[in-house]
């Protein structure tokens, strides 16, 4: 703990409050950063490294695990001149995995692009990065403050914690500017009601937000852990009972289709499994979900409206995973149906 701390130039003689810190090393010639967070506990110090191996670069977008209706969503969404594109999830869900992956395949050469970051994950050419310094009062909202007086086509806003930082960002999208960032819900359509508890009002929302993303993490099977098997009854009927709400134009057959993968030990993977992916939930918004928004809805109403379209929850995209084996069908347990 003392050389984690060191590292991470955090006070050693600091055990009763939170610290947070860094530090870099090089591992086989390559730069490795890590993020360190400690915390008090009964029984002494807690403390999270957090790995990021930042030489990697950005990983491309067709290769987060979107299906490729999803990709085409957010590839449109990411071409419009101007709105709110919001990636929504828990810490550590990979939220900043895809807005990097989504900054990458903007027009870097004809736009200025602006992004406020804590900190800043990845260096991007052409994109103006800047970090964030709490300490200094450097914050979210007074870094779009800023940034409106830079002249830019494209702002990326790190995280929208506070009612001033959605305000501003929504205030930026209504401008003419293309605004990506994060927000903690529990869901894709939670994003609509956390604006409207931040003091934004519906009818500001409506018009400025076009795509609200949901993900979390699964664990991936390991390709030599695979084996195709009969799909048993019961988990035929949990995929027909998720499925009935949905309109049969959008429904798969790949779905009940006889078969899926199990994943077995293998002397490579003796856990069956190897590496994570993102499970996702697109809330696209058109004219037709703008009329439903404007009069504040609840959850359930943005939800109903939203499964017309089509719309799929993160627990039927980590079924299609798990049919065509990319995950192991109990990571399906891990996503409930939270936007009922």
């Amino acid at each position: 703990m003392a050389r984690v701390k060191i590292l991470a130039k955090l006070r050693l003689d600091e055990k009763r409050k939170p610290q947070d810190g860094s530090f870099s090393a090089n591992i086989d010639e390559r730069k490795i950063d890590f993020r360190v967070s400690t915390m008090p506990a009964y029984y002494g110090e807690k403390v999270v490294i957090r790995i990021l191996d930042s030489e990697k670069g950005v990983k491309p977008l067709d290769q987060l695990g979107l299906s490729e209706t999803n990709l085409k969503i957010i590839r449109g969404a990411i071409k419009r001149p101007y709105g709110l594109i919001l990636i929504t999830g828990p810490t550590g869900s990979g939220k900043s995995t895809t807005l990097y992956s989504m900054m990458n395949e903007l027009d870097k050469e004809t736009s200025n692009i602006v992004s406020l970051e804590d900190p800043v994950e990845y260096h991007m050419p052409d994109i103006n990065q800047s970090q964030m310094m709490p300490e200094i009062g450097y914050t979210f909202a007074s870094g779009l403050r800023s940034v409106f007086r830079q002249d830019p086509d494209i702002i990326m806003v790190g995280e929208i914690r506070d009612k001033e930082t959605a305000q501003l960002a929504v205030q930026a999208a209504l401008t003419g500017h293309l605004v990506l960032s994060t927000l903690h819900t529990n869901n894709a359509i939670g994003a609509v009601p956390r604006l409207v508890d931040m003091g934004v009002d519906p009818y500001l929302i409506a018009p400025t937000l076009i795509l609200s993303i949901a993900q979390r993490l699964a664990r991936m099977t390991c390709p030599s852990s695979r084996k195709l098997v009969p799909m048993d009854e019961s988990i035929k009927m949990q995929i027909e009972e998720q499925m009935k709400d949905l309109p049969a134009e959008f429904k798969k057959e790949t779905w009940t289709n006889g078969q899926m993968y199990d994943t077995v030990p293998s002397s490579e993977c003796p856990s069956g499994t190897r590496g994570r992916i993102a499970v996702f939930e697109m809330f696209k918004i058109d004219k037709e979900m703008q009329s439903v928004i404007l009069k504040n809805p609840t959850n359930a109403e943005i939800y109903k409206a939203a499964r017309k379209k089509g719309m799929l929850m993160m627990r039927e995209d980590a079924m299609l995973k798990s049919l065509e084996g990319v995950i192991p069908f109990t990571e399906v347990y891990n996503f409930s149906n939270e936007s009922e």
